[in-house]
């Protein structure tokens, strides 16, 4: 397994929304996800892990190790099953039950080195069949939370053409098929990450893979236009290296270098340009280094 990173790391991550939904919420008939007592608008972890994985599994296409085990329609068993094979095990062996055993740590192992989202995020897969137990990523983010408070707009849209004859036999004269769409008109949002060496060791989570992660927060929005969407784009990348495993800061301290404030004649922000972003590069703590890698 290749070298795992020395260093932790913590990052700040910047993006906004222009007329589109950032993250739906299902439960809520796809309303972007907000916070009910503040109006300000949310985009999850696991939103942004998504586009993460949907970025690598572009840029990395067929390369052996960068592999994706949470993907569309992936059957999971089956993905936990190609470990069991490449390494000759029986998975419903003594030594493959879900109680654990050599099997499983062999096929964990075998999973971190060729799955990128498992080694970065980590995964849960003690599955009856083809157990591979679980393993905690070195990788977390937190929720994305708008600067200030949105307002959604809700649309109503219309499809001219039907999807069956009976349908079209039910409509007569200017009746369209009718739905509805909800947008943001604009949202500047933040979220900060954690980079842990020490769970790193543990999954194989390499140098490699870190700049690749990088890469993945800065441009993954331009491989995930949709209508839905609108225009979405990473506005800064933050990044405190600790010269250290264990790290020299505290998280929350090193973030607070990174300020966002409204212009002070803009009232309803709707551009990247109605805000002004700080960064007190001066006196960081010893065996801190700050890198901008986006914005």
């Amino acid at each position: 397994m290749t070298e795992a990173i020395n260093n932790r790391y913590d990052f700040a991550l910047l993006f906004d929304v222009t007329d589109g939904n950032p993250n739906g919420d299902p439960d809520a008939g796809n309303l972007p996800r907000m916070d009910p007592q503040t109006g300000h608008g949310l985009v999850t972890d696991v939103c942004l892990k998504r586009k993460v994985r949907n970025y690598v599994e572009i840029a990395k296409a067929n390369q052996a190790d960068y592999e994706i085990y949470v993907k569309e329609k992936a059957i999971l068993t089956k993905q936990q099953e190609k470990a069991y094979s490449a390494l000759k095990l029986d998975p419903k062996g003594a030594e493959g039950k879900r109680k654990g055993g050599d099997d499983v740590g062999q096929a964990r192992q075998w999973m971190c080195k060729n799955f990128y989202d498992i080694r970065t995020f980590g995964a849960v897969m003690s599955l009856k069949e083809a157990n591979c137990g679980q393993v905690r990523g070195p990788v977390q983010m937190t929720f994305a939370r708008s600067m200030n408070p949105i307002t959604p707009a809700e649309h109503s849209i219309t499809r001219m053409a039907v999807a069956t004859e009976a349908e079209a036999e039910k409509q007569s004269g200017d009746n369209r098929t009718m739905g509805r769409k909800f947008t943001v008109p604009y949202g500047l949002y933040r979220a900060h990450g954690f980079i842990s060496a020490h769970l790193a060791a543990q999954t194989g989570f390499s140098e490699a893979d870190l700049a690749l992660l990088w890469q993945a927060l800065a441009n993954m929005f331009e491989h995930d236009h949709s209508a839905a969407r609108g225009q979405m784009t990473t506005r800064g990348l933050y990044v405190f290296q600790h010269d250290s495993a264990l790290g020299n800061a505290p998280s929350h301290r090193l973030f607070e270098r990174v300020s966002v404030a409204l212009n002070a004649s803009i009232d309803t922000p709707r551009s990247f340009g109605d805000y002004t972003i700080t960064v007190d590069e001066a006196s960081l703590p010893e065996g801190v280094r700050l890198l901008r890698l986006a914005g």
